[in-house]
């Protein structure tokens, strides 16, 4: 089962009559080394780019809708066999019906990749990571104006997530039973662990792991646990070994960790923060140039500011007191981490896996894998969506989806559509903003926060060049993987509404009534007749 077919199936049990139709786009592999930049060496990593893109369908008359959407970044490891999934954006507009699909969407995309039975890389050991923040919007513009749109809190979000990931390793551990070993991890920052308890404590937040002891959540970083290895090898030097805090944290794209790292690689010994110095330019010719580009390579790998020096315990003690984690708004750092068991590893089919990849004949993880398609077109439809749609109302939303979807498809039947005067955004009131004069002032780059401070440390493109060609989508790549829709046909759920009659309340759900409520009211005291 492909992702498109497990998403589509988590959404088929949804309460209501409507019709999902779904867009799933998976790059293909491509070499990164900025997922540990501050460790020495750099692994290398292999990182594919997830866009799920949800509309919905009331009637068969009626127009679809984009209702959520998700954006996420898979990273392979092949040295550790670890494989990490990263949850950068989650989205609605709040055109959906009740109840939202979001929900059953995120977990069954979370499940997908967890279940070693359905992940699509070869990876023993698998992370589950994300930073939970609360805003109005992040991949539908203008989405946060809508009337029908209503954000959750910061708290209820962490909440909520704590709750899509515990649904998640409940289910996996009734399905694997003694078969995986499985860690749940989470930390607010600048809450202690009750202060945290107390906060995310409300109906339902811990009654899916009740029924399983073992799942118990840690409130902590998984950096000094060796139960599950980290997707970083350790340092190749021997007297030293694992000293790097960079060898623990990983650096995401917009993610708070991976900018106070790149502080602490700049702090020098005095205290301040210096500035990324240029490395020097190496020269091809006499064995002198390149000899000194080599030692400015080395000189500059051994000046590391604090990284050497700070722990992953006091990496996470500093965090909490950064601006951007206790800004007024709770937010959430979340980790789970699945490994087999010790005696599963000695399985025959597992040691005929490892014997396969160490003699060479397991596929290179850059070898296109069937549906997936160029890294560029995920980001040339996340460009659009961010630039040029707006979902401030429905008739807006609809014609959003439209132009998107239909968008989507003549990507893959090679027509590359650029956006047109029907794909103006609407910025202030009911006015229609100029649209541009031609298609070389299109910006098909993903808008993202500042470039990270890191200087030497940004990502190194690889040398060696890849030996497969970029995949070229094509209609039945679209049929058979990207586009795929379902009709949900389900009992309504039953309506928590009340009605009341006089002093009584009964529940139009056929519980218990609530009991009547007593308002008590000031008597004003009356003056004495003169």
């Amino acid at each position: 089962m492909n992702l498109r077919d497990q998403l589509l199936a988590s959404l088929s049990e949804l309460p209501g009559t409507r019709e999902f139709h779904i867009h799933v786009l998976v790059s293909s592999s491509r070499k990164r080394t900025d997922l540990f930049p501050y460790a020495q060496p750099r692994p290398r990593v292999y990182l594919q780019d997830i866009l799920i893109l949800l509309s919905e369908q009331t009637t068969p008359d009626s127009p679809r809708v984009l209702v959520t959407a998700i954006e996420a970044s898979l990273y392979n490891v092949p040295a550790t066999s670890c494989g990490v999934l990263y949850i950068s954006k989650v989205d609605s507009t709040g055109h959906a019906t009740r109840p939202s699909p979001t929900g059953s969407l995120v977990r069954g995309f979370i499940e997908y990749f967890c279940d070693p039975t359905t992940r699509p890389i070869r990876a023993e050991h698998f992370w589950v990571q994300l930073f939970a923040r609360a805003q109005g919007q992040y991949l539908f513009p203008n989405s946060a104006g809508f009337a029908g749109k209503t954000p959750l809190g910061g708290i209820q979000l962490c909440a909520w997530w704590k709750r899509m990931l515990s649904g998640v390793a409940t289910d996996l551990a009734a399905r694997e039973k003694e078969r995986m070993n499985i860690k749940l991890y989470y930390v607010l920052p600048g809450l202690s662990e009750l202060e945290a308890i107390q906060s995310l404590k409300s109906p339902g937040a811990m009654s899916s792991i009740t029924n399983s002891t073992d799942l118990v959540w840690t409130y902590g970083h998984p950096y000094s646990q060796t139960e599950i290895p980290l997707p970083c090898p350790p340092s190749s030097k021997k007297d030293q070994g694992r000293t790097n805090l960079g060898h623990f944290i990983p650096s995401f794209e917009d993610d708070p960790k991976s900018r106070f790292m790149d502080e602490i690689a700049h702090i020098t010994e005095a205290g301040g923060v210096s500035s990324p110095k240029q490395k020097r330019r190496k020269t091809i010719g006499h064995g002198s140039s390149a000899g000194h580009a080599s030692d400015s390579d080395d000189d500059d790998n051994a000046k590391l500011g604090e990284v050497n020096k700070v722990t992953p315990d006091e990496f996470w003690e500093r965090l909490s007191f950064r601006q951007e984690c206790i800004s007024g708004v709770v937010t959430a750092f979340f980790a789970v981490g699945l490994s087999p068991r010790a005696k599963t590893t000695e399985r025959p089919a597992r040691t005929n896996t490892s014997t396969s990849t160490s003699t060479g004949t397991a596929p290179s993880p850059l070898a296109p894998q069937p549906g997936q398609v160029s890294p560029r077109m995920v980001r040339r439809v996340v460009a659009t969506l961010l630039n040029h749609h707006d979902f401030s109302s429905t008739e807006r939303a609809v014609r959003a989806t439209e132009t998107l979807e239909e968008a989507i498809k003549g990507l893959c039947e090679d027509l590359a559509p650029v956006p047109t005067s029907s794909m103006i955004t609407v910025r202030h009131a009911d006015r229609l903003s100029t649209p541009e004069p031609g298609p070389s002032r299109v910006t098909l780059d993903v808008p993202v926060t500042p470039p990270r401070r890191t200087g030497a440390r940004q990502h190194v493109p690889d040398t060696s060049p890849n030996p497969f060609p970029e995949p070229v989508a094509s209609l039945e790549t679209y049929h058979s993987y990207i586009y795929g829709s379902v009709a949900v046909r389900n009992p309504l759920l039953p309506e928590k509404s009340e009605v009341r009659s006089g002093n009584s309340a009964v529940s139009s759900s056929g519980g218990a009534a609530a009991p009547p409520v007593t308002v008590l009211s000031v008597r004003k005291k009356r003056k004495a007749p003169s």
